[in-house]
């Protein structure tokens, strides 16, 4: 399994295909023993693709320190250069979003394009939903909360029209295999602590890369206007909305072919 040494931590990532190279950031929670993921879509078809755990989460070290956003663009760093790249075309989706701003703002010269999917840029532009005031929400009970924010089609008329579907959503969204492995839920918790203080509002104009801002018309987790004051505020930036909730780059097809225009250059 490759695991390599970043800022003294030990982090787990995995990298295939071919073409330009393309970091991929993922989500608060992200692991990628949980299939599917990145690697069983279209971008290791169309990129050299390299994603990881990040710190506290997967099969990363999980170290019981503080953890912030700064850390986490440094750790994104670490990783490109010990893979011997300058550079590379960057995806953050939600939570890697917010890391991917930082890593374009920390370290410019590592990002050639940028997309910033389904993510907030905090401060008075605007936070997307705080996970840390629900922490205490587990399994059922979590997924029933957020199912009608994840996706703002789905409030409790959906549900009781479409029983069968809502439930296998319920059961998707409690699932959390790993939950009793050591340092699982600190890891997690340490997440959101730094998300929560995430603020990257006026730093944003610093972004000088080719910046695409992607955003689901239903997601109530990163809400539309939010994306729109984002792009405002990135010199350059295009925004575009999808059909579909927080998940809209699983839900609309017309996605991930519209990301991968962008980051060739399209």
């Amino acid at each position: 399994m490759p695991f390599t040494t970043v800022n003294g931590l030990e982090l787990y990532f995995e990298r295939a295909g071919s073409g330009p190279p393309l970091l991929f950031i993922s989500g608060t929670g992200g692991d990628l023993r949980i299939k599917p993921n990145v690697f069983d879509g279209p971008l290791a078809k169309a990129f050299d693709l390299l994603a990881y755990d990040q710190r506290g989460l997967g099969q990363t070290e999980k170290p019981d320190t503080p953890y912030s956003m700064a850390d986490y663009a440094d750790d994104a760093a670490a990783l490109m250069a010990g893979q011997g790249w300058d550079d590379a075309l960057v995806i953050g989706v939600s939570f890697g979003g917010m890391v991917a701003q930082e890593l374009a703002i920390r370290h410019p010269r590592r990002v050639k394009r940028l997309v910033l999917a389904c993510t907030s840029p905090g401060g008075a532009g605007g936070a997307s939903f705080p996970f840390h005031e629900i922490e205490h929400l587990k399994g059922e009970a979590r997924a029933r909360h957020m199912i009608p924010i994840s996706d703002t089609r789905r409030d409790d008329a959906w549900a009781a029209a479409h029983p069968d579907r809502y439930a296998l959503f319920v059961a998707m969204g409690a699932a959390d295999p790993y939950a009793e492995e050591p340092g699982h839920a600190m890891g997690a918790h340490r997440q959101l602590a730094a998300r929560a203080a995430h603020d990257t509002w006026d730093r944003l104009p610093q972004i000088a890369c080719p910046t695409l801002i992607a955003a689901g018309r239903y997601d109530g987790i990163a809400l539309p206007a939010i994306q729109e004051k984002m792009a405002a505020r990135i010199p350059g930036a295009r925004l575009q909305v999808f059909d579909g909730g927080h998940l809209f780059i699983i839900q609309d097809r017309t996605a991930v072919p519209a990301m991968t225009a962008f980051l060739i250059g399209g």
